[in-house]
């Protein structure tokens, strides 16, 4: 194939693997973006083809399967074609607006998935009309020579001209304006990871959105298809990596969160881009990624308007999540046996089967930290007195952790009963009070035993969600398998206590784990296997997987998962630049 000419991005640890279910979509990050429209492909088999998520999915096939991958990334592709001819290039000029180059354009095919009465299809000469009247959309392909352009509107008409003029446009600009995020992404020493690196990158800049709607600032998702809103937490963990791309960015995404507060304080768990929120909310983590954003900026008024809204819902939690009085917290318990606590963020723990409230090892630690931080703010905009009112505050749920929660015989913590004995199913949550400053040395050094132990936590690829000791135990979400979100709190709560080698040798495995499984699907995965005995491919959601792979079947194996995504590259990012 000949070179690529334009392109001052060293294209060669860019990621390149085209895996089925990636994302394919524009990214706010270069400009405006439409979710409602659902104008969002994912890469399918066979290859090349994508489906896009309009209401009534349609699929796009490129006659190209004989060429190999040089890049793919979230928005941009280029393929090599045998020997010296010309290959396949594609991106996106616009959210609305796909363009591409491949030698045989005029056998690019464009269809609904499934084709039923009332959908429209027209072929007429070089253009494909495909139209949903019940959705309103319309998505057009248009081929001129080895040039093809893929485009939405409301209308057949809006469609076509958009189209007309994605034809226009040159693929190689595109694509050189779509890698620029990747100029200032740090070489590694090895370039596998590297190229992890870059994937991840890709990931993040594909789930971030620009304003639209209700949304007055950037926003970021867990993942275009299927999950598609804003969540809380997840918003969070994006914002961690964010910082290192664009601090701003950042800002906005942590601004638009909260922004979504309702009156009495609460923040929702989950909010959609036209404002409807859920009735829950989800871990406070929330002053946590206020400061670590803030210490990339430095803009103290951002910081000084980010307070009252943190206090208010540090003060909802308190007020709302403690059923027994007793100053710790209880997740919201549902009657969902697939889901029973939801606004913990680990919807189907085994943690959850008996159905009860009980006071929550998680819950706790993120709101003593979360007060912790909220009181380090008060101290930076100069507010000293206000700060010891959240110090205090701070203090006492963590010495109440530590008091109530720390089972000295099993040498862990345990989530405790309404009648004060401990709930003993050993989860990934009991190793969060590393995160707090008031454990003693005999207890880290516990929990440390408990990490390495064979017979619990020390799996092939650590840490699993729930203990392998669990008669629980499955692959199934966070019954069993290792979540990166998780990985990553346990690495900064052992940095903490100044354990480096234990945080080293799980920041190890973590990245280890994610990029073998990168390498062989093309993705990053939600969750992942603790035994590695499945492939993420094959691990359970909610029930059994259902093949073939389709989301719009049942949720199996999100990928191009977005705090996946975002933590591992921030456990890549180069030491001297932390």
């Amino acid at each position: 194939m000949k070179p690529v000419q334009s392109l001052t991005v060293n294209s060669e640890l860019l990621p390149h693997i085209l895996g089925e279910g990636g994302l394919f979509a524009f990214s706010g990050w270069d400009g405006e973006t439409n979710a409602r429209s659902e104008f969002v492909a994912t890469w399918g088999e066979p290859r090349l083809s994508l489906l896009f998520h309009t209401p009534q999915r349609r699929w796009l096939y490129i006659p190209a399967q004989e060429h190999k991958v040089r890049f793919v990334t979230g928005d941009a592709c280029v393929l090599e074609a045998p020997g010296e001819g010309p290959g396949t290039k594609l991106a996106y000029a616009a959210w609305h607006t796909l363009i591409g180059e491949t030698p045989h354009a005029e056998a690019c095919l464009l269809s609904f998935e499934q084709p039923r009465q009332g959908l429209l299809t027209e072929q007429t000469g070089r253009c494909s009309i495909t139209v949903d009247p019940v959705a309103n959309d319309a998505i057009v392909l248009v081929t001129r020579g080895p040039r093809f352009a893929l485009a939405y509107g409301v209308t057949p008409e809006e469609a076509l001209g958009k189209a007309e003029q994605g034809l226009s446009l040159q693929a190689e600009a595109v694509i050189e304006e779509r890698l620029g995020i990747y100029r200032s992404i740090p070489v590694l020493a090895s370039e596998r990871e590297s190229r992890l690196l870059r994937k991840c990158v890709s990931v993040m800049k594909v789930n971030t959105l620009a304003p639209e709607a209700e949304r007055k600032r950037y926003w970021s998702t867990p993942d275009r298809v299927p999950h598609k809103h804003m969540w809380l937490w997840d918003t969070v963990f994006h914002s961690i990596a964010m910082n290192r791309l664009s601090p701003q960015i950042s800002a906005d995404c942590l601004m638009t969160m909260l922004e979504a507060q309702t009156e009495d304080g609460m923040l929702p768990h989950q909010v959609s881009v036209t404002g409807k929120a859920s009735g829950i909310t989800q871990p406070p983590i929330m002053a946590w990624g206020v400061w670590e954003n803030y210490r990339h900026h430095g803009d103290r008024a951002w910081l000084a308007e980010t307070l009252p809204r943190l206090e208010a819902y540090l003060l909802w939690n308190r007020r709302h999540r403690d059923t027994n009085g007793n100053e710790l917290l209880e997740w919201d318990i549902k009657g969902d046996v697939l889901c029973r606590s939801g606004e913990s963020g680990m919807d189907n723990s085994s943690r959850f089967d008996e159905a009860d409230k009980q006071d929550a090892v998680d819950f706790n630690v993120f709101m003593a930290r979360d007060l912790g931080y909220v009181a380090r703010i008060c101290r930076e905009l100069g507010d000293d007195e206000r700060a010891v009112n959240w110090e205090q505050l701070a203090k006492r749920t963590t010495e109440l952790i530590v008091q109530t929660m720390w089972d000295a015989e099993d040498e862990f913590f345990y989530d405790v009963r309404m009648d004060g004995r401990f709930s003993k199913v050993k989860s990934v949550s009991g190793f969060l009070p590393l995160l707090l400053d008031g454990l003693s040395e005999e207890q880290v050094d516990g929990l440390i035993r408990m990490m390495k132990d064979e017979r619990h936590f020390m799996t092939r690829y650590p840490l699993p969600s729930i203990a392998v000791s669990e008669p629980s135990w499955s692959t199934d979400m966070w019954r069993g398998p290792v979540w990166i979100n998780m990985n990553y709190l346990v690495i900064l709560g052992l940095r903490a206590h100044n354990r480096p080698e234990e945080a080293r040798w799980l920041q190890e495995r973590t990245i280890e784990l994610v990029n073998r499984y990168y390498e062989a699907y093309g993705v990053t995965f939600e969750y992942y296997d603790s035994k590695d005995e499945r492939p993420p491919v094959a691990c359970d959601r909610k029930g059994p997987r259902k093949q073939p792979y389709n989301i719009r079947a049942k949720y199996d194996s999100i990928r191009d998962y977005h705090w996946t995504a975002a933590l591992v590259a921030d456990l890549l990012w180069p030491a001297e630049q932390h």
